[in-house]
């Protein structure tokens, strides 16, 4: 793999076969997939609902451009909006970062504002803005000058977040993650995020939460919002969103949404017909009744096992 720029520390495993929980290397050897590509196949890998839908999308129409009208990705965003649980529309794109960048364009032009909060040990994407979003110097070191208008502060800290959010008159919107997986796996504490949404609605501050990891299912809810009961002005989502086939969305509720007219914002591939067979055939699946109760059960299974055997 010599033509291929170094910025992966790749393991020397080849990987040719996938199904379910197992992939099978260049060797015949099985193993247990722990990585879900990075929190991706939440469904396993090649699931018969969603192969089956991609394939039938195959042979209709793989891409047209986001000037036509187009009914499958009504159907997502509608599915997503039910999911949700609250009034909003949804912007699609192709992958996590792309989500969070879109987020923060729809966060400023909506509210005329320029600085964005977020935390300490955060990780929001490698592209400009999702990267200045990130409170990791060890994604910022050897760019430059990062995108202006962020400031970090550190995770569950709630001193710290009131006295931030009661003395800046110029932030457009605080952005999170409700479990920072990248710097570590840090839930954020019901008390500090009763205390942003009490502060933010107070201030009229924006409050984007980044869904793309913990989205589709992987904390026993379909999202880890609701977990906390709450439904942010603006959520991000990717990474299982398709189970593999790459796609991200971006949810907003109506008011905010409506800050993106005809030319603001845009993806070329954004919302690709076999992107969204796929992601169809994925929230399909995971809304069905008893589905989700199955995941919170295994879930508890596990807990119970690496806390020997402690009820969940």
């Amino acid at each position: 793999m010599t033509r291929l720029m170094n910025n992966y520390g790749r393991l020397p495993l080849v990987i040719t076969t996938a199904a379910g929980s197992y992939v099978t290397d260049e060797q015949a050897r099985r193993y247990l997939d722990f990585t879900s590509g990075i929190a991706v196949c939440n469904l396993g890998h090649r699931p018969a609902a969603v192969e089956e839908a991609v394939q039938a999308q195959l042979q209709q129409v793989w891409h047209t451009s986001n000037l036509f009208e187009n009914r499958l990705q009504e159907k997502v965003a509608a599915s997503l909006v039910v999911g949700i649980g609250a009034p909003g529309k949804v912007f699609f794109c192709n992958s996590g970062t792309e989500a969070n960048e879109a987020a923060i364009k729809l966060a400023r032009k909506y509210t005329g504002k320029e600085t964005i909060v977020s935390f300490e040990q955060s990780f929001h994407g490698r592209t400009y803005g999702a990267m200045a979003a990130t409170g990791q110097a060890k994604i910022h070191n050897g760019f430059g000058r990062l995108l202006a208008g962020f400031d970090y502060l550190p995770f569950n800290d709630s001193a710290a977040l009131i006295e931030k959010l009661t003395t800046d008159d110029a932030i457009a919107a605080v952005m999170l993650e409700l479990v920072q997986g990248e710097g570590g796996v840090y839930p954020a504490d019901s008390t500090f995020i009763d205390t942003l949404v009490q502060l933010c609605t107070a201030k009229k501050i924006l409050i984007i939460v980044d869904e793309v990891q913990t989205g589709f299912g992987r904390t026993g809810e379909l999202f880890a919002t609701q977990q906390y009961q709450f439904v942010p002005d603006i959520m991000t989502l990717a990474k299982g969103l398709a189970n593999g086939i790459p796609a991200g969305a971006v949810f907003a509720k109506p008011a905010v949404a409506s800050a993106f007219t005809p030319g603001t914002h845009g993806s070329t591939f954004g919302g690709n017909y076999l992107a969204m067979a796929a992601a169809e055939a994925v929230l399909t699946t995971l809304t069905t009744t008893g589905f989700m109760a199955e995941v919170r059960q295994k879930k508890c299974l596990f807990y119970g096992t690496i806390k020997r055997n402690r009820k969940c």
